[in-house]
């Protein structure tokens, strides 16, 4: 018997490991053929993350998948969004992975969009009640993610940076309040190497700044290298 023909999906992308650790789950299932990123109307960054575009671009290049980059303003960005699907839906592409985990209000508006643009909605974390399961999944399975963002009236500025690893689960286990997976925006994250990549990205220059009600870790440089397994130079790697 020949093999089953896979559904054609994107995936949701914002740079973090909640899409990522998505499309890991799914790859088996679906053949990823898009990253789709919603970013801001002048085009310099993400709308969920606040990652810059050209970063984005070069994460996707470092995972061999093209990306669609969709401006909108809040105001338009549902319309933008199911403008992007039906342009992906004529490209052959039929599912849509999201990284969605327990907000029941995202996951009724991604079923809705998705099924009104003919789109088959996914969601692979979705109802993981054990944070910790999750996180422990992602580190188990090498998806390495740095936190790239925070709420300042809940985390501090040192935490920008962080890599997660089983020091950032203690750590942030123990402030009270906070989901450990970031689930409610405590924090977001940039995924710079794993399974679904090709390459690694090295993180060259960035700095700390403050946009709003959030701290940022606004990366302005980095590069692709190749991936290397030693946990110990993978540290050195992310931040020289």
């Amino acid at each position: 018997m020949g093999k089953v023909k896979r559904m054609k999906a994107f995936v949701s992308w914002s740079g973090g490991k909640d899409a990522a650790l998505s499309y890991y789950r799914a790859m088996g299932d679906f053949q990823v053929t898009h990253l789709l990123n919603m970013i801001a109307e002048d085009g310099r960054i993400s709308r969920s993350h606040g990652i810059r575009t050209d970063v984005l671009r070069m994460q996707a290049e470092a995972m061999s998948l093209p990306i669609v980059q969709v401006r909108s303003s809040w105001e338009t960005y549902e319309a933008e969004f199911k403008k992007a699907l039906s342009d992906l839906k004529d490209k052959g592409v039929e599912a849509g992975i999201f990284g969605d985990i327990d907000l029941e209000g995202h996951r009724e508006w991604v079923e809705r969009v998705s099924r009104e643009s003919g789109m088959e909605p996914v969601l692979p974390v979705w109802g993981e009640k054990k944070r910790e399961d999750l996180i422990e999944e992602l580190i188990e399975a090498g998806l390495e993610a740095v936190v790239v963002a925070i709420k300042k009236d809940v985390l501090s500025p040192e935490w920008l940076g962080r890599r997660i690893d089983y020091d950032f689960v203690r750590d942030i286990s123990k402030i009270k309040g906070v989901d450990i997976s970031g689930e409610n925006g405590e924090y977001h994250t940039f995924v710079v190497s794993g399974p679904i990549f090709k390459k690694r990205i090295n993180i060259v220059k960035s700095e700390k700044i403050t946009r709003d009600q959030h701290c940022f870790l606004d990366i302005s440089e980095c590069e692709l290298v190749e991936k290397v397994e030693d946990s110990e130079k993978l540290k050195r790697v992310v931040f020289p």
